[in-house]
C-alpha cells in the first residue's frame, strides 16, 4: 500500500511501502536502522520525527493542503487571528500535537472515520520481489483494437469514410458510429475490402497524372507568355507582303490615329496587323497623317502598302460635295455610289427631311421645291458601300446645322431687314451661285440687298437672276432666254416675274459665299456682270450695265464659248 491509500496520521513504516523503493530483501530489513539513524524526509512534505527506534509521521490533510490550510491549527502554536484555538501542545520542533509513546494516530477528522489499517489483514508480512503479486489488471468486455494505419483518401484512394468526414454537421454521427461494436466495424471493413488495393492503385494514378498535368500546364503558360514577351519586344510583327488583291471601301472617322486606324484595317482584312501597321506608319519620312475619309484599298496588302496609298488623295473614295451643288447632283450621286435605284436618295430626302436634322427655323417652308436645300453643307463625307442614304443625309445636315450655328443670324437678318435665318441662307445661296468668284462675292451680295429694296426703280424690286431660272428648270446654261419670254414662267422662284425673296435655297452655299451674305459690301450696284476669271464690272444704270454685257459677248467669242 502506498501513502496515497492510507487514512492521515502517523504509522509505522512497512518494509513493502513503494515510496522507498525495492532494495531488495537485505536492503528492506536494514533501512529502518537506516531512516532510524539519519531520519527521513516525506517526499510528499511529511517531515518524520523519531524517538526510541520508532518515528512519529505529521499528519497530511490533502484536501486541506489544496486549499492551503491546516487541519491541525495554528502552525506557529501561538494565537493568531483567523486560527481556531490549539486544543492540545505541540512540539517545538514540529508543531504538531504530542501523541504518546505506541498510540494510535490521531484522527483528524475527530472520530469521523475508523482507522482501516489497524488490522492484522492490513500489513502482511514482506514477500521477496520476486514473490510479489502483481495487481490485477481491469477487466474490459472488450478488446482493444490495434492502431490502424494512415487511411487518408490522398493517400490510400478510398474515398474519405463518413467518421474521417471534416464536415462539423457529421460529427454526431460519427461518434455513434465510433462506439458501434468491433465486431459490425469489422465486417464492414471486410465488405469494403476486396477491391481496396485496386482502388487505391487507379486514385494514386489520377492524383499523379493531374499533378503532371499542372506542371506541363505551368510550364507550357510560361513557355508561351516568354515567346510572346519576346516577339513584343524583339520580333517583327506580323504582316502581308505585296500589293495585295481584290477592293474594300475603309472609312476612317475624324481624329484617328495609329493605332486605332490599324485595328480598322485589320478588322478589313487590308493588313494583317496592327504593330505593322503602326510600325510602318511611323517609318513615313514626311510625317504626314492620315486623313478622315473613306479610301479604297485591297486585301491583305503590306503595311508600307497601305500607308502609301493612304497618303496618296487620290485613293480617298470620300464623297465631296463642292459649293454651290444642288441638291438633286447630291441626290444622283449618292444614288450611284451606294448602288441605289435612280432617285431613291431624292425620296428619302423629301418624306424624312423633318427627320435628318434640320433646326426648327429651316422647317415648314411654303412652295420650297426642295426642304433640304442649302442645308447639304459643302464638304468632304465618308460613304462607303452599305450605307443608308438617310444616315449620309443626316451627317450633311448636321455639319451645316453646326458650322450656321456659330454664326449670329437671327441678328444679322434683322439687320440687312430679312425675314429670319432662313432668308439670309437664301441670299447667300444667290451670292455663291451668280457670283462665281470668292473675291466678288461681297460686291454680289450687296447688288442682291439693293434689288431688294422696296423703293427700287431700276429692277423694280425683282431680282432677275437667271440663276434662278435655271433652278426651277433644272438647268445649268448661259442662255436662259429672252426677258420677255422669261416673264411668263408662272413660278415662285422666277425672279424675272415675282418681287421680293424666292422661297427658299437654290444652292448648298460654303462659309464665303454665307460671310458674305452677312457682311455684303456698301455700293449703289445694281447691276454685274463677269467678263472672265479675273474680271467682273458692276453697274449703278442699266445703261452701264449693256455696255458691260457688250463686253462680256466679245470676250466668249474669243474664247470660242
Amino acid at each position: 500500500m502506498t501513502e496515497y491509500g492510507r487514512s492521515p496520521g502517523s504509522e509505522p513504516w512497512h518494509p513493502t511501502d513503494p515510496l522507498y523503493g525495492d532494495q531488495g530483501w537485505e536492503g528492506q530489513q536494514q533501512y529502518p536502522q537506516q531512516a532510524q539513524q539519519y531520519g527521513h524526509q516525506d517526499p510528499y512534505g511529511q517531515q518524520q520525527v523519531y524517538a526510541d527506534g520508532m518515528y512519529q509521521q505529521q499528519p497530511q490533510d490533502y484536501g486541506a493542503q489544496q486549499y492551503g490550510e491546516q487541519q491541525y491549527g495554528n502552525p506557529g502554536g501561538y494565537d493568531t487571528p483567523g486560527y481556531p484555538a490549539q486544543q492540545y501542545d505541540t512540539t517545538w520542533e514540529t508543531g504538531q500535537a504530542a501523541m504518546p509513546y505506541n498510540a494510535p494516530p490521531a484522527d483528524p477528522y475527530g472520530g469521523q472515520d475508523p482507522d482501516l489499517y489497524g488490522t492484522p489483514e492490513a500489513y502482511p508480512p514482506p514477500q521477496p520481489p520476486g514473490r510479489r503479486q502483481v495487481p490485477p489488471q481491469p477487466v474490459t468486455d472488450w478488446e482493444a483494437e490495434p492502431q490502424e494505419e494512415e487511411r487518408h483518401p490522398f493517400f490510400t484512394g478510398e474515398d474519405a469514410p463518413d467518421d474521417e468526414r471534416d464536415d462539423r454537421g457529421d460529427r454526431d454521427d460519427r461518434d455513434d458510429r465510433d462506439e458501434a461494436p468491433a465486431g459490425r466495424r469489422a465486417g464492414r471493413d471486410r465488405r469494403g475490402g476486396k477491391n481496396k488495393n485496386k482502388g487505391r492503385k487507379a486514385k494514386n494514378g489520377v492524383a499523379c497524372l493531374v499533378v503532371a498535368m499542372v506542371l506541363v500546364g505551368g510550364v507550357g503558360g510560361v513557355g508561351y507568355f516568354g515567346y510572346q514577351f519576346w516577339q513584343g519586344q524583339f520580333g517583327a510583327a506580323p504582316d502581308y507582303t505585296g500589293q495585295g488583291s481584290g477592293e474594300v471601301q475603309v472609312e476612317i472617322p475624324k481624329g484617328a490615329l495609329g493605332y486605332e486606324i490599324g485595328n480598322i484595317l485589320k478588322k478589313n482584312g487590308v493588313v494583317k496587323s496592327v504593330d505593322a501597321f503602326v510600325s510602318a506608319q511611323q517609318k513615313n519620312p514626311k510625317g504626314q497623317l492620315i486623313q478622315a475619309g473613306v479610301y479604297t484599298l485591297r486585301k491583305e496588302m503590306s503595311a508600307e502598302s497601305a500607308v502609301a496609298l493612304m497618303l496618296n488623295p487620290m485613293s480617298q473614295a470620300n464623297f465631296v460635295i463642292p459649293e454651290g451643288k444642288r441638291n438633286a447632283w447630291i441626290y444622283d450621286q449618292l444614288d450611284k455610289r451606294l448602288d441605289l435605284k435612280p432617285g431613291t436618295t431624292k425620296e428619302i430626302a423629301h418624306k424624312q427631311a423633318n427627320s435628318l436634322g434640320l433646326p426648327d427655323w429651316a422647317k415648314n417652308h411654303a412652295e420650297v421645291k426642295d426642304p433640304l436645300e442649302g442645308f447639304l453643307f459643302p464638304a468632304s463625307y465618308p460613304v462607303a458601300k452599305g450605307t443608308k442614304p438617310e444616315d449620309v443625309l443626316r451627317k450633311m445636315v448636321a455639319r451645316s446645322t453646326a458650322e450656321y450655328g456659330k454664326l449670329d443670324l437671327d441678328a444679322k437678318a434683322k439687320e440687312l431687314g430679312l425675314d429670319g435665318p432662313w432668308e439670309l441662307i437664301t441670299v447667300a445661296s444667290l451670292v455663291q451661285v451668280e457670283g462665281k468668284y470668292k473675291h466678288d462675292f461681297d460686291k454680289v451680295a450687296r447688288v442682291v440687298y439693293n434689288r431688294l429694296k422696296p423703293g427700287n426703280m431700276e429692277t423694280v424690286g425683282r431680282l432677275e437672276f437667271d440663276s434662278t431660272v435655271n433652278y426651277l428648270r433644272g438647268e445649268s446654261t448661259l442662255d436662259v432666254g429672252a426677258v420677255k419670254d422669261l416673264r411668263k414662267i408662272q413660278d415662285p422662284y422666277n425672279t424675272y416675274r415675282v418681287q421680293g425673296m424666292i422661297p427658299g435655297p437654290i444652292s448648298n452655299p460654303g462659309l464665303e459665299a454665307v460671310h458674305s451674305a452677312l457682311n455684303p459690301t456698301p455700293g449703289p450696284w445694281y447691276y454685274f456682270v463677269s467678263i472672265n476669271e479675273n474680271k467682273t464690272v458692276f453697274a449703278v444704270t442699266i445703261a452701264e450695265h449693256n455696255k458691260n454685257v457688250a463686253e462680256y459677248e466679245k470676250e466668249r467669242e474669243k474664247s470660242g464659248q
